[in-house]
């Protein structure tokens, strides 16, 4: 390939790293807020928090981008870029499936925990930051992985913009060489680095977090059995 089309395709790989990168910190506070949303005490919390995961995840990222860029111009009058049209829409749809993710960490931890609260007198939201997603959060890391491997493939869909992702960057190499086995080769390599990089940070920090939270064991010391005190030291 020549210069010029190496440098469209690094563009369309750091418009690629900007999106992911944009819409998970939006899948992040989504999921944290619907998940302990559909925690909480109150029904009627619970019941909108149930909805708005149920239609997000119920329906299609890629006519959520179209709605998104397509259709809020024609209702509210307003345009958004394509990139923050992206975030918006892959955020809010990946954002659904992290709340299911963060409701069933919570679930996961032991009843006496939050009772052990009450009865410290700690308030529900001292429970929850304290004793309930200390423990919760660690636990959410490897399906949250997951989730970012299948967000960072899922930012292709934003091609149908014209927005120049490495998806919309390679198919423009492709029309120009005619050679789609190697470009999409390549493209399919550089998804590939990109998520093999993501999956490493995160278990990284899934052992950090296990680690400040005790649940990671240390080495195993040597177990001495009982009568191998006797041996030999019976003659002194």
């Amino acid at each position: 390939m020549t210069p010029g089309l190496w440098e469209l395709v690094l563009k369309g790989v750091w418009t690629t790293v900007q999106l992911l990168v944009f819409s998970g910190l939006l899948a992040a506070a989504v999921s944290f807020a619907v998940g302990i949303a559909r925690t909480h005490r109150r029904w009627a919390v619970r019941f909108l928090a149930g909805c708005y995961t149920e239609v997000f995840r119920g329906t299609s990222a890629l006519i959520m981008i179209f709605w998104v860029f397509f259709v809020l111009p024609l209702a509210f009058g307003w345009q958004l870029v394509p990139m923050w049209a992206g975030t918006l829409a892959l955020g809010l749809t990946y954002g659904a499936y992290g709340a299911e993710i963060v409701r069933g960490a919570l679930n996961a931890v032991d009843p006496a925990q939050r009772e052990g609260g009450t009865a410290l007198g700690f308030t529900p939201w001292q429970q929850m930051r304290k004793i309930l997603l200390p423990q919760a959060v660690p636990e959410m890391i490897p399906p949250f992985s997951n989730l970012l491997v299948e967000l960072l493939k899922g930012t292709a869909l934003v091609s149908v913009m014209g927005m120049g992702d490495l998806a919309f960057s390679g198919n423009l190499v492709r029309l120009a060489l005619q050679e789609s086995a190697q470009i999409y080769t390549y493209i399919l390599l550089v998804y590939f680095v990109i998520a093999f990089l993501l999956t490493r940070l995160m278990r990284g920090l899934e052992h950090r977090l296990k680690a400040a939270a005790g649940k990671v064991p240390g080495p195993a010391l040597p177990v001495r059995r009982s009568g191998a005190s006797t041996v030999g030291g019976g003659a002194s």
